[in-house]
């Protein structure tokens, strides 16, 4: 074989290597491995044109070019091939008789195509052989360095290596040439690298530009053997685990199974998780409910802290975060429910209608919240009842009376042991619906101390720009009160805080007349309690005259509580008297009651019908006042003795009752030489010691309101003139004798209408209250409009004995 050395180009670039130019034309063996330098690889050819390229090379001197390639073996160009291969050398080959050739091949060295010559059979081409670079320098001792660090890294980390090829790397130390170590290292990886990488390290003729090739491939093999190690070990952790629970789920079934139980129920948390996901929460409570059931899942069986967040999740999940009623409004329903369920109550139901029909038109109000104020018994509660049913809510009343501690509003947070919700989370649990009627009972009871101010909290409640996002301590979450019809009642309107009574809307249900006492015995306290005792609505009448002498005599109050109580008194009685009829074989008669009946019933009356004096008196007048029981009748008694010219005052009075009374002492000085009623030496007041007193001394009075009957009591007491017997009074005096206007003109003219005084006194200025009297009341009584105390005493002092 003729061969010459010289130096060609390999490219455009500036780099160069020696190559030796082979003149006679090698056989192409096209290969889907790479072969490599210094590295022997058994053939087997059977297809025509590799048979007979082999031929002509072993005829030849036995050298051919291996070049590599990704096509099918079957059809291949020259274009198909990569431009540099592996000048090879036939050791041994053996004719198997069937056409085919057996062969051990050897790479010598690298080799690049030139051009390629085209026979009949199979491809030619003239070659350059490129040498092994032999340079050495400190750069390329370093790459050498490194190479075997990483190789040896690569060895520990490697699994799919052939057996040879491990140990053969094993065996490779740093004493070989860069051109040894690497052809060696290449030979060793044939089988493992993807034939491109092969490819691409044999196409890298420098030395430096091969060890950094092969550094690269180690070092990206460790990083993906580090990877698949760790999502292996994730794999592994994960199937363990799910096989683990399986496993331990069956057992636990198979437990059940044998304890009796159904194993196809879902497991606590499983439930609670079902549970959570049902409850269609809000974004921040479902996230929060599942944080919880993570933890829970996670503490140990026997520790306190499972209780506490079973607890809290089953609040959580408890709560109606989506259920609500339909809220079906019917205006004409609904007045029929409140003219059923309540009589008379003419304005505070003309009110509810127009909110209802608001609340129709605007679905969702965010107007004022409704307050019921009147005395106890009148019907507060069950109008708000009444709402619920003409709205078609479900209704929950919380009793605010005696409520001092905040957290009975806003909740317990979590820290402390027993924690629970508000008292308004609470109720809504209890309604079951996110848009109930809630009924805040007693608002004006509540008090305050060291844990808090409860009215305080309840702005939040009641305000509509802000109760959508209401958070409760224990909850921890937010909860939209929006929805939630809020209705409050109260008994004395000045006991509720200011902040909280600008957000409401007061509407005043004054006492019943005694007419309408009346006919709410007759048509739904009666009957209410004859069926409640077992008596025959039929066979048992009331008369009128019964039902008035249970109202005058025995009952005295706004409401109509105590009547009910003692008409159920008299329903026990007769229902004895029924049994011991039925005992006897009696034959059965009809029950009719009346006043005689009624008093043997009942025992000695409570109450004197009619509260005015029986005769006209010095120094005693008669007064009206305003409670929180509705209205009521004084007697203010004042009298004269030697002394100082001392004012005394008793009957627990208040600091502004005691002010009133002074303000009418002045007044009376100041008029002593210009009221032919008064007409006294002024050197009587400095003899005299006046005493005022208002009876029934251990309930405490306070107000501006008595002025007037002050004023007219001790008038009476120091001209010794009478007061008349038939006439109340209520309005504010001032020094100059003034009467001021006052309020509960309602109440307290029904407290005169049960105290039987016709003749009543009331300021000028209060005359546009009579329009609420009823007019069956107002034919009964003569009312006197006064602006001064002048007239007052006009009216009042009777002149003449």
């Amino acid at each position: 074989m003729k061969r010459k050395w010289s130096i060609v180009n390999q490219d455009s670039s500036d780099n160069i290597y020696p190559v030796e130019t082979n003149s006679t034309p090698l056989p192409v063996l096209p290969s889907k491995e790479v072969m490599f330098p210094d590295m022997t690889i058994p053939y087997y050819f059977s297809r025509e044109q590799e048979v007979a390229a082999i031929r002509y090379a072993i005829e030849t001197g036995g050298h051919l070019l291996i070049l590599a390639t990704d096509e099918d073996l079957g059809h291949l160009e020259s274009e198909d091939l990569y431009e540099i291969g592996t000048f090879s050398e036939v050791l041994e080959w053996v004719d198997s008789g069937d056409g085919a050739i057996k062969a051990f091949i050897t790479g010598i060295s690298r080799a690049k195509v030139v051009d390629y010559i085209y026979d009949d059979v199979f491809l030619k081409a003239n070659v350059e052989i490129i040498p092994e670079d032999t340079s050495w320098d400190v750069e390329i001792q370093a790459l050498v360095k490194n190479l075997i660090s990483n190789l040896r890294k690569f060895l520990k980390v490697v699994k799919d290596l052939p057996d040879e090829s491990h140990e053969g790397l094993k065996e490779i130390s740093s004493k070989l040439s860069p051109e040894e170590l690497t052809n060696t290292i290449s030979r060793h990886l044939s089988s493992f690298l993807d034939p491109g990488l092969q490819q691409e390290v044999l196409e890298a003729i420098d030395i430096k530009e091969r060890l950094e090739k092969l550094i690269q491939i180690f070092v990206s093999q460790i990083q993906i053997f580090s990877i698949e190690k760790e999502i292996e070990g994730r794999i592994h952790h994960q199937v363990g685990k799910q096989q683990r629970e399986f496993y331990l789920n069956e057992r636990m079934k198979a437990i059940q199974q044998e304890l009796g139980r159904d194993p196809s129920k879902l497991s606590d948390e499983e439930d609670l998780k079902k549970r959570i996901l049902d409850a269609k929460m809000s974004e921040e409570a479902e996230e929060k409910a599942l944080s919880e059931l993570e933890r829970l899942k996670q503490i140990p069986s026997m520790s306190a802290e499972v209780g506490v967040i079973r607890n809290y999740i089953d609040w959580l999940v408890s709560m109606p975060w989506a259920v609500s009623t339909d809220n079906k409004i019917d205006i004409d329903e609904a007045e029929k429910i409140l003219e059923e369920d309540h009589y008379a109550l003419e304005k505070p139901k003309e009110r509810i209608l127009e909110y209802l029909a608001v609340l129709k038109l605007v679905e969702k109000l965010k107007g004022p919240i409704l307050c019921f104020v009147g005395p106890p018994g009148v019907g507060k509660t069950s109008l708000a009842k009444s709402i619920a049913r003409a709205t078609g809510r479900n209704f929950v009343r919380m009793s605010l009376g005696g409520v001092r501690d905040e957290a009975e509003i806003r909740g317990h947070r979590r820290t402390y042991i027993g924690s629970m919700p508000g008292r308004i989370i609470q109720g809504l649990r209890k309604a079951k619906s996110r848009n109930p009627l809630f009924l805040l009972d007693e608002v004006d009871k509540m008090s305050m101390d060291f844990r808090g101010d409860p009215s305080a909290a309840l702005l939040e409640v009641l305000d509509p720009e802000q109760n959508n996002t209401f958070n409760d301590h224990y909850l921890e979450v937010d909860f939209d009160l929006s929805d939630v019809l809020f209705i409050t009642t109260g008994n004395f309107l000045k006991s509720i805080p200011i902040p909280l009574r600008d957000r409401m809307e007061i509407i005043n249900i004054p006492g019943y007349t005694e007419y309408e006492k009346e006919k709410i015995a007759q048509l739904f306290l009666i009957p209410k309690q004859l069926k409640a005792n077992g008596l025959d609505v039929e066979n048992t009448n009331f008369s009128r005259s019964a039902i008035l002498t249970v109202i005058r005599e025995y009952t005295r109050e706004a409401g109509v509580r105590n009547l009910e109580r003692e008409i159920a008194s008299i329903c026990r009685k007769v229902a004895r008297k029924v049994v011991k009829q039925k005992e006897t074989e009696s034959p059965k008669r009809s029950i009719n009651l009346n006043a005689r009946s009624v008093r043997s019933y009942l025992g000695i009356p409570k109450f004197k019908h009619g509260k005015a004096e029986e005769e006209d008196q010095v120094g005693v007048a008669t007064g009206l006042a305003y409670t929180e029981l509705g209205g009521d009748v004084l007697s203010i008694e004042a009298t004269t003795m030697e002394g100082e010219g001392r004012l005394e005052l008793t009957g627990k009075l208040g600091d502004v009752m005691q002010e009133s009374a002074k303000a009418a002492l002045s007044y009376i000085r100041s008029k002593s030489k210009v009221l032919p009623q008064i007409d006294l030496p002024s050197e009587t007041y400095t003899k005299l010691d006046i005493h005022i007193h208002v009876p029934e001394g251990a309930v405490p009075k306070d107000g501006p309101s008595a002025g007037i009957t002050m004023a007219t009591a001790m008038v009476s007491a120091l001209t010794q003139k009478p007061v008349r017997k038939d006439m109340a009074m209520t309005g504010e005096i001032t020094l100059r004798g003034r009467v001021l206007p006052i309020g509960g003109v309602k109440e307290k003219i029904l407290a005169a209408v049960r105290a039987d005084i016709p003749n009543i006194i009331i300021p000028q200025d209060n005359e546009k209250d009579l329009s609420d009297i009823p007019p069956e009341i107002r034919k009964k009584l003569s009312f006197h409009l006064v602006d001064n105390m002048d007239k007052v005493l006009e009216l009042a002092i009777i002149s003449e004995q």
